[in-house]
């Protein structure tokens, strides 16, 4: 999961870029990076951190330009500890393109292999934005050999690359001298949406992950990009659109709208607050037909993606909705910390239990999913020491029993609380007295009612059904063997980056 983000306008967009990159935060704490372009130049700044901490007054003045595009990282290929990882990523031919992604390809190796052996080009990371970029450049050289770029050779040659690659991804890339290009998969599993701004220039087009990066900078939002269209938007504003994939399908990530997404996001049609609150009314259900309302005495969530749930549960069964946690908005959000030493760590030092509202209570804590469990264990064992008679674990997300292979960090099985391992035996290892799961059939049927036009979702954590059709146990040992062989802490040494540069560095 990342954030992603692009604009073409008439005047400088290194600010407008760096305010919507800031309301895309939540969606990856781990690197920030910005491209502008001037003329054909590009100038560059990327680096690990946060938003406010990676880019400083002097990188700002050092992006001049009226094009350009950005990206918060999160990152789930490659080396999470990488600076030379961190997006965007270059290419000087053709053109020059810079590109930034959301998602993950599931052919990402075989995929290197050929770009070496037959494309004749050279990876020199491990992360498959890189691989991603190689192809959408080689396609376009193909596509607009020894012939002006259009609009048209543009389509042509993501057409090409919706053939050669698999899985999710998101795309906002840079044509130096030509516009910007977005894309997004067959299947639509990452979001991607764009908007407009009038201004007495021109028309101002921005492209970004969620609708709230639109809105929040003044832009009215226009519609989402459709699984496997690609538009593209020239030096002018004008924006172009087509179809590029031969059977798209809508099916939308459900956890974008479990945790991913911000509530105020409007996603394929999907209002997340509604999604939210719909899935709230289900686990009400859950939690009649687990145990009578009448032995619970409050409900609680856990910060904060699980609120609206929370209060739609609360309402439903006729108990009373309290903040139980405060929250230190200064720690970056557990579940997408790289490494699970840090996670570990984290925990208490983002949440702290209010006693009053514990004490001698028999209180229903209520999450928006439960993925390794020792956010949840931790939790629990606070409720208890401050007071908690019973503590009741409810959980708005179906068990995630499989990997994640399309950009969430959830990629192997035994990382997995819910993985092989009974109702009974999860209860215990959280240490609740109850423990109370949404239902899938009943997750999929209340969000999708919010849109009749998906296909449906991709749910493969909470199914084990993907998608794509192209995912093998091989690729689970694959990706098992290179998560193993990461570091786990902040202090592994950092490889020498090959990266394009702006005038003040990358310090």
């Amino acid at each position: 999961m990342c954030g992603i983000v692009g604009v073409i306008s008439k005047q400088p967009v290194n600010q407008l870029i760096y305010d919507a990159l800031l309301l895309l935060q939540h969606r990856g704490q781990d690197a920030a990076g910005i491209v502008t372009m001037l003329g054909t130049k590009c100038f560059m700044h990327k680096a690990r951190g946060m938003v406010k901490d990676v880019f400083r007054t002097r990188n700002m003045r050092a992006l001049p330009g009226t094009v350009g595009l950005g990206q918060v990282r999160y990152p789930t290929a490659g080396n999470a500890y990488s600076e030379e990882e961190a997006q965007p990523f270059y290419v000087n031919a053709p053109f020059g393109i810079v590109l930034v992604h959301n998602g993950n390809l599931t052919n990402a190796h075989a995929l290197k292999d050929e770009l070496f052996d037959i494309d004749r080009r050279h990876i020199n990371t491990e992360s498959d934005t890189e691989v991603l970029i190689n192809v959408l450049a080689h396609e376009l050289e193909r596509a607009g050999r020894d012939l002006a770029l259009t609009p048209e050779l543009v389509f042509k040659a993501v057409s090409a690359v919706h053939k050669r690659i698999k899985g999710s991804y998101a795309v906002v890339a840079l044509i130096a001298g030509y516009g910007l290009l977005a894309f997004r998969d067959p299947f639509g599993i990452r979001p991607l949406c764009y908007g407009t701004l009038a201004t007495a220039d021109g028309q101002e087009v921005m492209v970004a992950s969620e609708s709230v990066a639109l809105e929040g900078t003044g832009h009215q939002f226009v519609r989402d990009v459709a699984p496997g269209e690609a538009i593209f938007i020239d030096l002018e504003g004008q924006v172009h659109a087509q179809q590029c994939a031969e059977s798209p399908t809508l099916n939308p990530c459900m956890f974008e709208f479990v945790y991913l997404a911000r509530p105020d996001s409007v996603m394929d049609g999907i209002s997340v607050y509604q999604a939210r609150l719909n899935m709230g009314e289900t686990l009400a259900q859950r939690v009649i037909s687990t145990m009578p309302p009448s032995q619970i005495d409050v409900v609680i969530p856990i910060p904060e993606s699980s609120r609206p749930s929370a209060m739609q549960l609360a309402q439903k069964i006729g108990k009373p909705y309290r903040e139980g946690f405060v929250k230190n908005r200064y720690v970056g959000r557990t579940f997408i910390m790289p490494g699970q030493a840090v996670r570990k760590k984290s925990v208490r030092q983002k949440l702290n239990a209010i006693g009053v509202e514990f004490k001698g209570r028999n209180v229903l804590l209520v999450d928006d999913s439960i993925v390794r469990g020792t956010t949840s264990k931790e939790i629990v064992q606070m409720a208890r020491e401050a007071g908690a008679n019973k503590v009741y674990m409810a959980s708005a997300a179906p068990p995630v029993r499989f990997p994640n292979v399309y950009g969430i960090d959830m990629p192997t099985k035994e990382e997995l609380i819910a993985h092989n391992r009974s109702m009974e035996e999860i209860r215990q290892f959280i240490g609740a007295d109850a423990l109370i799961y949404q239902d899938v059939d009943a997750m999929k049927r209340v969000v999708g009612a919010l849109n009749k036009n998906l296909a449906g979702f991709e749910a493969s954590c909470f199914d084990g059904v993907y998608i794509t059709g192209d995912v093998s146990a091989a690729d689970f040992d694959a990706m098992q063997a290179q998560r193993a062989s990461q570091p786990d802490d902040e202090d592994a040494p950092e490889r020498s980056r090959l990266a394009l540069q702006s005038g003040e560095g990358n310090s």
